[in-house]
């Protein structure tokens, strides 16, 4: 029964309650005939006149006629809740006589009326006025707030000159002098009270930015003692990285000491770890370093900290000083490092360094390792492995559990660089945990899938990949993990002595843990990646002869790559006659004298050693230069000429030699020429040596 409200005796009121008063069974059926009577009215009136004339009179109605209408029949019907169970029967024996068609007209009617009557009322200027009047009484309020802080007007009228500098391009240098001395002048002795706000901290770090050493050192020295506490404010943790970037040593050494004591409670502060890995990885001596990574090892090393000569943090040489403190030292940095991780906050440089002198000092196979190795593989993100990939301490880390895992830990290690093999074959650490892994992962073809897919773009379109290889093999790192295979033993040239060091532990470590021969892995990887390569210099070959790198790649997978290398080769001799631009270069000299000989020379046996099966480049660059050779016999590049003449394998070797001697005179005008050496002194130059020798070549 919606829409029927129950009656309510105003007179009686029991302590502010208000009374129901039940209705008599006579009332209830007097009020269910009275329904019923209501509904045949209203079909009997819709029956007689078309549904659209009486809709458009029910509309004409006002709203307070309906509201009268819907109180008058409310007082009527009111009934209490307890007695619908009883009404109900009498409803249900006169539902039937009820016109359904007309029943829903009626609601329909009720609905139009109903929405017509909430429909919203245009607000008047009033509201408007009222709403502007509110605001600016608001701001005046806000105004007043302001005015009645300490400090309020020098640090407004800061705010102006900051705003004012920050636009570098708009303040002509004599003006923006004036600017900072005024500046200076409000700063001076109230640094503290602008640097733990949000707005006014800005203010010092433009004054930091424009002012010299002694204003910047003046500034550090008011900070002193509050280096702790801005390091874990949100705004002025910004401004203790100022002034580690543009000050000195001496303002280094002020701020970083107030650290001492409180690493292990800003490492997990939001804030105030970034600040202190900042100072950790970039500008900390070696001594201030050690210092912050000993509290890593426990409270002790904080309390009874000698400060009177310097501490190393290796962890290796403060066990073999004290083998009783191994159990506490180690429980106590793998909780750190632990905690760290699991709130994934595992980026920092310092908790790296831990780690690695964590994981140096367990025993392969102990439970502390494999809890480790546990810790390691238990991010499922990969987030950890991908964040000690990018580090010195993290690489090498990494580089050494591949080399200590079981083949299915590996597996799942490699797993987690899927999508980053590119951005570590590029990073100064990051390529050192690839080439770890090409030389301790037996399954070559889990490596060419892991790696090799990624690093070659070999899921890309040809001109895509391309273009990236054409990038990566002629940067200095990236080029390193793609030429690594084919380098086999004369791998010295290609690496760093860091990543010299760690390859040899983890070769050392291999011994015991790989199956497979190491030139056996070696071998299969070179298989792997020599097709796609051989194909990118047959379509590139004009790029790569532009760059030194570039003609050192084409050497390096032309002499140890495998299968057909006829089109790289053809393209590389066309490209040769075709770029007259880099012809003369010595990069590109070296290149084609080395192809022509056939492999690379060998200087202790005085011999060169040539690749099987045989190149046969001399036969390919002959025939596009053959009308050409008297210039490249007198050129800045006559010993590819030289090696043409003493190879024993070239079948147009006779007809070389008959040309050089047609033009004996060009020959000996070459061999005539000198020039002048550093010191001063005439001697032959490269030109002039490659003439005489081709001289005795047609005696």
């Amino acid at each position: 029964m919606v829409g029927v409200k129950r009656r309510v005796d105003a007179g009686d009121e029991r302590d502010g309650k208000r009374t129901k008063v039940k209705e008599s069974s006579a009332s209830k059926k007097s009020k269910s005939a009275t329904m019923k009577k209501t509904v045949s009215k209203s079909g009997s009136k819709k029956s007689s006149k078309p549904a659209k004339v009486d809709k458009k009179a029910s509309k004409k109605k006002s709203k307070k006629e309906v509201q009268k209408e819907e109180s008058e029949d409310g007082d009527e019907d009111d009934f209490d809740i307890d007695d619908v169970s009883d009404s109900a029967d009498d409803l249900d024996e006169e539902a039937d006589d009820i016109d359904m068609e007309d029943a829903s007209g009626d609601i329909a009617e009720s609905d139009e009326e109903q929405s017509k009557s909430d429909e919203p009322v245009p607000k008047s200027n009033n509201n408007n006025n009222n709403s502007r009047e509110s605001h600016a009484k608001q701001k005046a309020l806000q105004q007043e707030r302001k005015a009645a802080k300490p400090n309020s007007d020098i640090i407004e009228r800061s705010k102006k000159l900051w705003e004012r500098l920050r636009r570098k391009s708009h303040v002509p240098l004599e003006e923006r002098k004036k600017l900072i001395a005024e500046l200076f002048e409000i700063v001076t002795g109230r640094v503290k009270d602008f640097v733990f706000k949000h707005d006014s901290v800005r203010v010092i770090q433009t004054a930091l930015k424009y002012a010299n050493i002694e204003q910047r050192k003046q500034i550090a020295s008011e900070l002193k003692g509050k280096y702790l506490d801005l390091a874990q404010s949100r705004y002025a943790k910004f401004l203790v990285g100022k002034l580690i970037v543009h000050g000195d040593a001496e303002v280094r050494d002020t701020i970083i000491p107030e650290f001492y004591g409180h690493v292990k409670r800003l490492i997990r502060h939001p804030e105030g770890s970034w600040i202190l890995d900042d100072i950790y990885r970039t500008v900390a001596t070696k001594e201030q370093k050690a210092r912050l990574l000993r509290e890593w090892y426990g409270a002790e090393f904080v309390i009874f900290e000698d400060t009177t000569k310097d501490q190393s943090a290796d962890l290796s040489k403060i066990l073999a000083e004290h083998p009783e403190k191994r159990a506490p030292i180690m429980r106590y940095l793998f909780e750190m490092i632990n905690q760290l991780v699991q709130k994934k906050t595992s980026g920092f440089t310092i908790l790296h360094d831990a780690m690695l002198q964590y994981f140096l000092n367990t025993k392969p196979g102990s439970t502390e390792s494999n809890e480790f190795v546990e810790l390691l593989k238990g991010d499922e993100e990969g987030d950890l492995v991908k964040n000690l990939a990018f580090t010195k301490s993290g690489s090498r880390l990494m580089s050494l559990s591949l080399a200590y895992s079981n083949a299915k830990d590996r597996k799942l290690l490699l797993r987690f660089y899927r999508d980053t093999v590119k951005m570590m074959a590029g990073d100064l650490h990051g390529h050192t945990v690839l080439l770890a892994a090409y030389e301790v992962v037996d399954d070559t073809k889990l490596t060419a899938k892991s790696i090799f897919s990624e690093l070659l773009n070999q899921g890309s379109s040809a001109e895509t990949r391309n273009e990236e290889l054409q990038y990566q093999v002629t940067d200095l790192t990236a080029r390193i993990p793609i030429l690594f295979p084919f380098a086999g033993d004369r791998v010295k040239w290609l690496l760093t002595e860091t990543d010299q060091a760690v390859l040899e532990e983890v070769r050392e470590i291999r011994k015991e843990t790989s199956k497979k021969d190491p030139e056996t892995r070696r071998q299969e990887l070179v298989q792997a990646a020599s097709p796609t390569l051989l194909e990118f210099i047959a379509a590139a070959a004009d790029s790569l002869l532009d760059t030194s790198f570039g003609c050192q790649f084409v050497t390096e997978v032309l002499f140890d790559g495998t299968g057909d290398k006829s089109a790289a080769l053809g393209a590389i001799a066309t490209a040769a006659k075709s770029k007259a631009d880099t012809q003369d270069a010595a990069f590109v000299g070296r290149l084609l004298k080395s192809l022509v000989q056939g492999g690379r020379f060998n200087s202790a046996e005085k011999k060169v050693e040539k690749v099987q099966p045989a190149l046969d480049f001399h036969t390919l660059l002959y025939a596009q230069i053959k009308d050409e050779i008297m210039a490249w016999a007198t050129g800045s590049n006559t010993f590819v000429i030289v090696a043409m003449a003493e190879s024993d394998d070239f079948a147009q070797r006779n007809e070389l030699l008959k040309t050089l001697k047609k033009n004996k005179k060009a020959l000996e005008k070459a061999a005539a020429v000198s020039e002048t050496g550093k010191d001063g002194k005439k001697k032959s130059g490269p030109t002039a040596s490659g003439a005489k020798l081709l001289l005795e070549k047609i005696k």
